[in-house]
């Protein structure tokens, strides 16, 4: 699962992924720097597994990770191939989420490709070209739908319908993700059609250090352009993060996010976004040799859980041994979790909570 970072070439989306990543990306004050895109795997802060470290004392631990994509930034045209539209399209389609960078700074010494600081006409920009590649989209289907609803085809007439309305709604300059689906068939036809303004996005606002905190009337302006998208604004200082990144040591990093007003690096709060965006969620595996935290969707049962271990735990699955996060985290300890009676034995048909602690009986 991707979350690819997009936006106008220098609204800061290269120097982002490089906090996110701690990879170096290229990052230049010019368009089109960013040429392949670049993937980061980064790992999920999560104060728990400090917790369950403190608690079982492991020999290491692992993290949970949420893969990151920089993509070039998108100009005018981009649907039909300017800039290097086509190729950036196609990076788009790959990923599972959308997070969309907007600058929210005024800075005369790094040039706007549009000549001045506008957020809103920034991501129509994006937002339009993005919608128009999708209409391309919709209207190739949508002439395979109607021939063969002609004769009939049960299947083609609901593609057709719900292409008509995805049609409808790309003409209005809306994003097929505003499309109301009226059942799980149409849920599942809408992510066949594979449509980029389909998938989930939040929206981080790139601001200057004194804007960290409260934001600024730029931040004010895309929070009242986005409040019906039921999409995230995140509010970020990319330049103060980067700062942070160059600093040495932790006390160092805690001292500036002090002065900024800040309790934790934005990006953190943007990672923990990106994955609760991807619909993602953690459970934890916790033993002398290791803590780790195990990446899964959101509603997968516990065989499913186990199978992210290995193939062989969810074929012979038997059952689950469960405690929940906060019990271990009160008790101190699987034994004296046992001794309260908190810990659960769940089978096959148990949907796994976020932060479950867990072991896997299995027989292969």
């Amino acid at each position: 699962m991707k979350a690819g970072i997009v936006g106008l070439p220098n609204v800061g989306k290269s120097t982002l992924f490089n906090c996110l990543s701690n990879a170096k990306a290229q990052s230049a004050n010019f368009p089109f720097c960013t040429i392949e895109p670049n993937i980061g795997v980064v790992n999920v802060p999560d104060p728990r597994i400090a917790r369950l470290e403190e608690l079982v004392k492991p020999e290491r631990v692992q993290m949970a990770t949420v893969d990151i994509v920089d993509i070039a930034g998108l100009v005018k045209g981009a649907s039909k191939g300017e800039g290097l539209g086509n190729q950036f399209l196609g990076n788009i389609r790959e990923c599972n989420a959308i997070i969309h960078v907007l600058r929210c700074f005024d800075n005369d010494n790094i040039v706007h490709v549009d000549g001045n600081v506008n957020p809103i006409r920034d991501k129509e920009t994006i937002d339009i070209e993005l919608q128009l590649k999708d209409l391309e989209t919709v209207e190739k289907r949508l002439e395979k739908a109607n021939k063969a609803a002609k004769v009939g085809n049960k299947e083609a007439l609901a593609e057709q319908a719900l292409l008509n309305r995805i049609k409808e709604t790309l003409l209005n300059a809306k994003s097929a993700r505003t499309v109301a689906l009226n059942n799980q068939d149409e849920e599942e036809l809408m992510e066949s059609f594979q449509l980029i303004t389909a998938k989930p996005v939040l929206y981080v606002c790139n601001v200057d250090e004194a804007s960290a905190v409260n934001g600024n009337k730029y931040v004010d302006q895309v929070r009242e352009l986005v409040k019906d998208e039921d999409a995230e604004v995140i509010v970020l200082s990319v330049g103060a993060e980067a700062d942070i990144n160059e600093l040495e040591s932790y006390e160092e990093r805690q001292m500036f996010l002090q002065d900024l007003g800040l309790k934790e690096p934005g990006s953190a709060v943007l990672i923990r976004a990106a994955y609760k965006l991807l619909k993602l969620q953690t459970y934890f595996t916790a033993g002398v040799k290791e803590v780790r935290a195990w990446t899964i969707n959101i509603g997968d049962t516990a065989p499913k859980a186990a199978g992210v271990i290995h193939t062989d735990f969810e074929k012979g699955f038997i059952r689950a041994e469960v405690i929940a996060f906060e019990d271990f985290s009160n008790y101190g300890s699987e034994a004296k979790v046992k001794e309260a009676g908190k810990l659960r034995v769940e089978g096959k048909e148990y949907v796994v909570k976020d932060g479950d602690v867990m072991h896997f009986r299995f027989n292969v």
